[in-house]
């Protein structure tokens, strides 16, 4: 569905992105990982049509998205921004309703089968149980579902999640991993930026490294994130190690012993 080859964007006379690539097909999740100011939140708003290109090409399902404006792009992507703006005097389900804008046409009002849509977007995120609260009275991990929630009511095929567990506790950021995983194995196409190189490691089928502006590796997580990378890209003495239950723990030597910071998953 995304196909993004040798992207470059400029940014106030700053290059950002010097030549990324990633793509993205349906039912697959690809985790983008890199240390602080590698690119990854502009690769995924330049992918999503949000951050003009300064040279390569994005195609989503062979169309440029140069050439894609408003709904007919929202149709093919629904994008969960990092710090979403939360309006007051919405509820769960009028945000989630405003997700299916893409569908309902100027001056025309939602109808049954979009207001039908919104239920499903509710419940395969999983927030049906606070539904009617308000959006100011959400925790962080609620809120993402929510967000989540307002994007799989696009109906779009690809859903890009930019840092969606980076403000949460261990609980939900599980929480929110499994969704992931769970919308992927369900035929949706993910698109995630995250920094927790286990989380990645655990959930993604492809995991797309970025160092500077640039992709440097894609590949699943056991051939991309070796200990020789970790201290190329990352400089530390670091390994990703995945248990037989299916749990991941990033291995980091601190001050010369090593000791695990990662959680299972």
């Amino acid at each position: 569905m995304l196909e993004a080859a040798d992207v470059r964007v400029t940014i106030g006379g700053t290059p950002i992105l010097h030549g990324a690539d990633i793509t993205v097909s349906q039912g697959e999740l690809v985790a983008v990982v890199g240390p602080n100011g590698a690119g990854k939140s502009t690769l995924a708003r330049a992918a999503a049509g949000i951050q003009k290109l300064s040279g390569g090409d994005v195609r989503w399902d062979g169309q440029d998205v140069r050439r894609l404006r408003g709904r007919a792009l929202a149709r093919l992507r629904a994008f969960v921004p990092q710090r979403p703006r939360v309006p007051a005097g919405l509820t769960v389900r009028d945000a989630v309703r405003i997700g299916r804008s893409p569908h309902v046409g100027p001056l025309q009002r939602p109808t049954a089968a979009d207001r039908e849509a919104a239920e499903r977007a509710i419940e395969r995120a999983g927030v049906e149980r606070f539904a009617d609260r308000m959006l100011t009275t959400l925790s962080g991990g609620e809120l993402q579902r929510v967000q989540i929630a307002v994007g799989l009511a696009q109906d779009a095929p690809v859903l890009m999640a930019d840092e969606p567990t980076s403000s949460l506790d261990l609980g939900a950021t599980v929480s929110v991993a499994r969704l992931l995983r769970r919308l992927a194995d369900d035929g949706l196409g993910v698109f995630l930026v995250v920094h927790d190189l286990a989380l990645a490691a655990a959930v993604a089928d492809r995991v797309v490294v970025m160092s500077e502006g640039r992709t440097v590796a894609s590949g699943p997580a056991d051939s991309v994130l070796d200990s020789e990378r970790l201290a190329e890209v990352w400089d530390v003495d670091a390994s990703v190690e995945a248990g037989s239950q299916g749990q991941t723990a990033l291995r980091v030597s601190w001050l010369g012993d090593q000791k695990t910071t990662g959680g299972s998953s």
